[in-house]
């Protein structure tokens, strides 16, 4: 028997789908239901590796954690992450398939429904409910004959839809009421109920809309859900940091700048650090912006040679170099790559050539053709003064780059028995990078480190995993008080 299915669409992209995913995996998980998120095609450069290795969305990574369920690439069967404004390289089923134009992969795309559909199915064999998400709008009439991520997953599926709106950005009955005027027939069948999500202040002032909404659609609006700031989960893709939605409020404690280069990726790898008191973290792009904090960070990047080039052109490059004397700076997978001597690039894996790195480290690194997706357990080889070498890390890979450096600071085992080794350090363990993501997630490392900073906790801290765990329950509780749940159980079939 095929699982039930609820599916989220939007009236555009940011409007909430993938936090609202995330709070009813959570909603329904604490109560029995056998959950797991379900989303096409997704375009970010936020991705998590599954524990069989394979790439998916960051926001289907974290719906599964709030499903209670390990990751699975069937989740998440397309992944697109941005190399230029017109250039992804395709992920499939967690794995690259192909680096194409935009207007190459449109012309693609058909081969990939299979895939999709195919996920889908497995899922709803294993599971008593997905809930899936859709991506950006479903009327966007110029793309729609290629739609493989939201009417058309919706047909397949025979899926009843849930349709969000967000009013923070203004116009939220054109955004409803104009989606649903230009969805077809079968399609708005589908359409079971409204959610206007981000509602700033009192509520009752838009019990008025609410009834505007629901005589002109004539589908029922199962609630309105309120902003939501500091919700603790890990952001879908780079959006929030564009509206500056990430940038601390308030001062003093250790002061972190992470460099928020073009392509940057995966930087929920920091949302750990941001959560501690007396810890601030800001996001910048300029060296007025930079300043002079306790640390740099230089995170992750689709595009390690172009953001370097950035660097460079923007005179953080410089900067950072110049801070290095006296300050703790710290790369990330692609951040490390720029920390080091050297990136040559020979089979032209981001284009091709070579570049010189800041020099701050010993690592020469060269791109390959296989890209390294694993999630491992790490060893400290004892390179970092500040780090207990007995403690036990984990965290995850997602690089194409081999770094090869004389004294490495992890011995990386993975999954498959392989054993690798990663990073590099000044002999003060002031300057260190690795490609490990996830290493901030590791409570005692993450203490060590913000203690080397000169960090003094006022408390005992809260472990990463128990703050998360907690964000996802106060979403589902936001969401329990928001929602009809009993009409939308009814729609859904429980």
């Amino acid at each position: 028997m095929l699982a039930k299915t609820l599916m989220l669409q939007g009236t555009a992209s940011s409007v909430g789908k993938s936090l609202l995913v995330t709070g009813l995996c959570r909603l329904y998980a604490r109560r029995g239901v056998r959950v797991v998120p379900f989303k096409a095609q997704n375009m970010s450069n936020n991705a998590g590796v599954t524990p069989d290795g394979g790439e998916i969305g960051r926001a289907q990574f974290s719906q599964a954690e709030a499903c209670g369920v390990a990751p699975h690439v069937d989740m998440n069967p397309i992944l697109l992450k941005p190399e230029a404004d017109s250039r992804s390289q395709v992920v499939v089923l967690g794995r690259p398939w192909a680096t194409l134009a935009a207007d190459s992969y449109e012309r693609r795309k058909a081969e990939l429904w299979e895939v999709v559909t195919g996920a889908l199915d497995r899922l709803r064999r294993r599971a008593d409910l997905v809930i899936l998400e859709g991506a950006g709008s479903p009327v966007e009439l110029n793309l729609k004959r290629g739609d493989i991520v939201n009417m058309a997953v919706a047909r397949y599926a025979q899926s009843p839809v849930l349709l969000v709106g967000d009013i923070d950005k203004g116009g939220i009955f054109a955004q409803l009421l104009g989606t649903l005027w230009l969805l077809e027939p079968e399609e708005r069948s589908l359409v079971r109920g409204l959610i206007v999500n981000k509602f700033r202040g009192d509520l009752t002032l838009f019990a008025d809309g609410v009834r505007m909404l629901e005589a002109r659609g004539g589908v029922p609006v199962l609630g309105v859900v309120p902003w939501l700031p500091d919700h603790g989960i890990a952001e879908e893709d780079a959006v929030a940091l564009e509206r500056g939605e990430r940038q601390p409020e308030g001062d003093g404690g250790v002061e972190i700048a992470v460099i928020a280069s073009p392509r940057i990726a995966n930087f929920d790898d920091f949302d750990p650090l941001r959560m501690e008191p007396g810890v601030r973290v800001r996001y910048v792009r300029s060296v007025r912006e930079l300043g002079r904090p306790r640390a740099v960070i230089l995170p992750g990047t689709k595009h390690t040679l172009a953001d370097l080039a950035w660097l460079r052109e923007t005179g953080l490059a410089a900067a950072v170099t110049a801070l290095a004397a006296s300050v703790a700076v710290v790369g990330i997978c692609g951040g490390y790559q720029m920390l080091g001597q050297s990136i040559h690039d020979p089979y032209g894996v981001e284009g091709g050539g070579q570049a010189d790195g800041l020099k701050l480290l010993p690592t020469h690194v060269t791109f390959q053709r296989r890209k390294e997706t694993w999630q491992v357990q790490a060893r400290p080889c004892g390179r970092l003064p500040w780090l207990d070498s007995s403690v036990k890390l984990t965290g995850y890979e997602i690089h194409m780059g081999r770094g090869d450096t004389p004294s490495p600071l992890f011995e990386l085992h993975r999954p498959n028995g392989e054993v690798a080794h990663d990073g590099a350090a000044t002999s003060d363990g002031r300057v260190w990078g690795t490609h490990l993501h996830g290493l901030f997630h590791n409570d005692a490392f993450r203490w060590a480190w913000l203690r080397s900073l000169g960090w003094q906790p006022s408390a005992e801290g809260t472990s990463a995993m128990a703050r998360q765990m907690a964000a996802y329950d106060r979403l589902a509780d936001a969401l329990e008080a928001a929602l009809d749940i009993r009409r939308l159980d009814e729609i859904i079939g429980l």
